[in-house]
């Protein structure tokens, strides 16, 4: 049905920049958003940043002014790019699609790509 295949994560010291992308295929609805939500060791999976086929975007608190989520329908990529990265932003990124269908939305997940930031 859907794919998303992440890239960009790596080791970097703070204070660096990081770009992720995403890539989905497979069956993409007309209204969808589309996401990055991140998971550290031992703490449960949390928002970072979405982005509606409308682009509406939406930022967790704690990245707002250094992550920028943007997306190129043509080719039905989302980006994150990271700034001013702090070892706190230290998780496994997973790229999230949300298709909107029939009063409901469908959740697909990417295979994760770690980000390391130093200190």
């Amino acid at each position: 049905q859907v794919q998303l295949v992440e890239s960009g994560g790596g080791l970097v010291q703070s204070g660096g920049s990081l770009r992720l992308s995403c890539a989905a295929s497979g069956t993409i609805v007309t209204i969808n958003s589309l996401g990055w939500y991140r998971q550290a060791p031992g703490k449960e999976r949390e928002l970072v940043a979405t982005i509606t086929s409308g682009s509406t975007r939406n930022y967790a608190d704690s990245v707002k002014g250094r992550f920028t989520i943007s997306r190129d329908n043509a080719k039905n990529t989302v980006f994150l790019q990271m700034n001013s990265l702090k070892p706190e932003d230290t998780a496994v990124y997973f790229c999230n699609l949300k298709n909107w269908n029939r009063g409901s939305w469908s959740n697909y997940w990417g295979q994760g790509t770690q980000v390391t930031v130093s200190s």
